[in-house]
């Protein structure tokens, strides 16, 4: 039997990244598999990604306004009574408690994406924090239906990487294949950095593989900065093949974010620098458990930082391989199946009710 269809309100931007859209395009891509559709509400949204949305079969919306606010909600609702959704998903910052009670009074079901517990109060069906660091004391305050879905066993990956569940890495003794992705947008261009402390090594042998979003507005400044690199680097914007690039590599230098999750998910080795304060706990989370190496906050990392931890990591065959067996053990790639999974519960039991 097919599912009611499933709207998603999120947004991007430079500032705000890609991060939400992206994992929310996992969910959805999840529901399609049940034989679902899902509808995109977005304020924000640049030309690639909602491209990419489009191919993969989901229906867009604009609104205008002001995001989170009364409008936006009521905006919302209307498509998501149009769509003949019953359920809707909300992911982003902006929206917090009051945005959830206006989608809940209109007797509509609602999953809200979180990280940290921003929104103080809950009135969501469902919250699902997929981070390592989800805890139920970040949720005291909820309404008495509210189910909490915490922890990796919810990390959503997009379809592109099913394919790998079962894919086992091969570590090289010295790793000489590095892959650079510093988030969709990359607003502060911590990406040349990172380019800047690779020529430091000037490595026969070295390939370097930079991605950078579509939001990204340096892409022009980096290609100036490669086409005079000794390195043999290759930058690439907007790709669909995040999962042949992560088994390509030895070793990845990342943002914080979700990124980890697919880095951690393909069992590959990571230095991690995180761009915005939200990534800050994942990032030590995962460090801690030794599934990537932390190196700190973007304002602090510099060139010399980068470049030795990158050359301890290419040496240390022992340490890829512990990291690469961590990471895949912390996330399985069924995460948006056992979301499906709870809204499906949901579904039947007020299918049930009524």
């Amino acid at each position: 039997m097919a599912l009611n269809n499933l709207l998603i309100r999120s947004d991007t931007s430079v500032q705000i990244g890609t991060g939400h859209i992206m994992r929310c395009l996992a969910l959805a891509q999840a529901w399609q598999e049940r034989e679902g559709e899902a509808l995109f509400v977005m304020a924000d949204m640049s030309s690639a990604l909602e491209n990419r949305l489009l191919m993969e079969g989901m229906k867009v919306v604009h609104l205008s306004g002001i995001a989170g606010g009364l409008e936006d909600a009521t905006v919302t609702m209307d498509a998501a009574q149009k769509f003949n959704a019953q359920w809707v998903v909300v992911d982003g910052y902006h929206f917090g408690k009051d945005y959830q009670k206006l989608i809940k009074d209109a007797k509509l079901n609602l999953l809200f994406i979180d990280d940290y517990g921003h929104a103080g109060y809950y009135y969501a069906d469902l919250v699902l924090n997929q981070n390592i660091s989800a805890d139920i004391d970040l949720y005291p305050s909820r309404e008495p239906y509210t189910k909490l879905l915490l922890g990796t066993e919810y990390v959503l990956l997009r379809r592109e990487f099913w394919l790998w569940r079962n894919w086992q890495r091969e570590t090289q003794s010295v790793a000489n294949k590095i892959l650079v992705t510093l988030g969709g947008s990359d607003p502060d261009n911590v990406t040349l950095r990172v380019i800047r402390a690779l020529q430091l090594l000037n490595i026969d042998g070295m390939e370097v593989i930079v991605i950078i979003g579509g939001s990204n507005p340096y892409h022009q400044i980096l290609q100036q900065e490669i086409s005079t690199s000794n390195l043999v680097i290759t930058l690439r914007q907007n790709v669909n093949n995040m999962p042949q690039l992560m088994a390509w590599a030895d070793i990845a230098i990342a943002a914080g974010g979700s990124t980890n999750w697919e880095l951690a998910f393909m069992g590959l080795p990571s230095l991690v620098i995180s761009v915005a304060d939200n990534q800050i706990a994942i990032a030590k989370g995962l460090n801690q458990q030794g599934v990537i190496s932390y190196l700190g906050c973007y304002q602090q990392v510099g060139l010399s930082q980068i470049h030795q931890a990158l050359q301890e990591l290419r040496y240390d065959r022992c340490k890829r391989e512990i990291m690469s067996e961590k990471g895949q053990k912390l996330v399985d790639g069924y995460g948006g199946n056992r979301v499906v999974l709870e809204i499906n519960k949901m579904l039947k039991f007020s299918t049930e009710e009524a």
